[in-house]
């Protein structure tokens, strides 16, 4: 391994050139706490928690009133508007609704009956929640339903039908070319549903010009909305009209205070809104992106994949198995390697105050939030991990006892 001395100091170069490096202060993190976890929740910016106390005060004070004196009932649609220019899209084309799981299913239902072929396709190495939805949404659609073989989404776009796919794959950071499989998937009649859960925020996404015109995404990861946070919908603005939500709840009509029995949808993609939204997590998210205000993605993804390529140094050096891509424009926001006692050895770290995590069954993911951490983090993250190891001081029983959250 590189000696310590020389990384931070090649680690800490990097830091006089962040332009970044002034975001930190945004964030309420422990004291001596390295937090390389931003891809599975991401840590509170200030602005996020004051905003919660500010519904509070709202509900305690106004009470129902709060829906039009604290702007509640346009909540979800400020804050979509605001993770718009995050993915590359107008303000109008993203609401904020509902989790990841349940828009994948309204997406790709709605979008079925455009495709040319009544199939719904999903990678074997797909994160395991789309692969569920897709399977069981076919099972009650009555359409055909194939679990693709790791790496073959690509070739299997001519077959038509819905795709449900990842911009980054959770486990491996695997980067999809979304203009490549778009321009393919248009030859053949497929609509691709994307989830941009390990993406938005850390990766410059540029969907309108890439031809994307499905996803959804997470708001608690890199846009630190906080634990449960609301997810986000994108659907292309010509696109909408033509889908009709399969959970047309009463916040996706267009009027919902009439109180009509029949369903009138909202234009655009608000009609994917289904529910009354949760107001104190939609707080907490609307804060949180006041942290991404007059950060360009393309900065956002470039320091994280600097920050990328420390770890993928230092792993190589500890003669660890980077599992990876070590190709910036093909790697995500975060770097896994592999380590058969993956799990222990997340537990030591923490014990010395680094936080990773653990995919089982043997892959520790390292995350690369780029506003709140330093390349020096990253240096001394990794020289702990290389100690650990070294000394074997992860292999104590209470390192061994397993959490059910991993």
């Amino acid at each position: 391994m590189t000696s310590f001395s020389q990384a931070l100091s090649a680690a800490q170069a990097l830091d006089r050139a962040d332009s970044l490096v002034g975001r930190r202060a945004l964030f309420s993190l422990p004291e001596g706490c390295l937090y390389l976890v931003g891809h599975s929740l991401g840590p509170p910016p200030a602005s996020a928690l004051e905003r919660i106390a500010a519904a509070q005060k709202a509900w305690q004070r106004e009470l129902v009133r709060s829906w039009n004196s604290a702007g509640w009932i346009d909540l979800a649609e400020r804050a979509g508007a605001r993770i718009a220019p995050l993915i590359g899209v107008d303000a109008d084309e993203v609401i904020i609704a509902d989790s990841v799981s349940v828009n994948l299913f309204k997406l790709a239902a709605a979008a079925l009956p455009l495709a040319r072929r009544k199939l719904i396709m999903v990678e074997e190495d797909e994160f395991p929640t789309d692969q569920y939805i897709a399977e069981e949404m076919a099972r009650q659609l009555g359409s055909a339903f194939q679990r693709l073989e790791a790496g073959s989404a690509f070739g299997a776009l001519k077959q038509g039908g819905i795709l449900i796919r990842s911009a980054v794959n959770y486990r491996s950071s695997e980067v999809t070319d979304i203009n490549a499989f778009e321009e393919e998937a248009e030859k053949h009649g497929t609509l691709i549903v994307w989830d941009l859960s390990h993406a938005t925020g850390v990766m410059d996404l540029s969907l309108r010009a890439s031809g994307a015109r499905l996803a959804a995404g997470c708001t608690y990861k890199y846009l630190n909305g906080g634990p449960g946070a609301p997810a986000f919908v994108y659907v292309e603005r010509n696109l909408a009209s033509r889908l009709a939500s399969p959970l047309p709840g009463w916040m996706g009509h267009d009027s919902p205070f009439s109180f009509t029995p029949d369903y009138t949808p909202r234009a655009g993609t608000a009609r994917f809104a289904s529910g009354t939204p949760p107001i104190l997590s939609l707080a907490a998210l609307d804060g949180a992106l006041d942290a991404f205000e007059g950060v360009s993605p393309a900065a956002l993804c470039a320091k994280a994949r600097s920050l990328g390529d420390i770890v993928i140094a230092e792993a190589d050096a500890a003669g660890l198995e980077v599992m990876s891509p070590r190709v910036q424009p093909q790697r995500g926001g975060h770097v896994s390697v592999r380590i058969k006692e993956g799990y222990p050895v997340v537990q030591a770290l923490a014990a010395n105050g680094i936080m990773a995590d653990f995919r089982a069954p043997d892959t520790v993911r390292l995350g690369l939030s780029p506003l709140f951490l330093s390349h020096e983090d990253v240096a001394r993250a990794m020289a702990q991990l290389h100690d650990i190891l070294q000394s074997g001081s992860w292999d104590r029983p209470e390192f061994h006892a397993r959490s059910k959250v991993t």
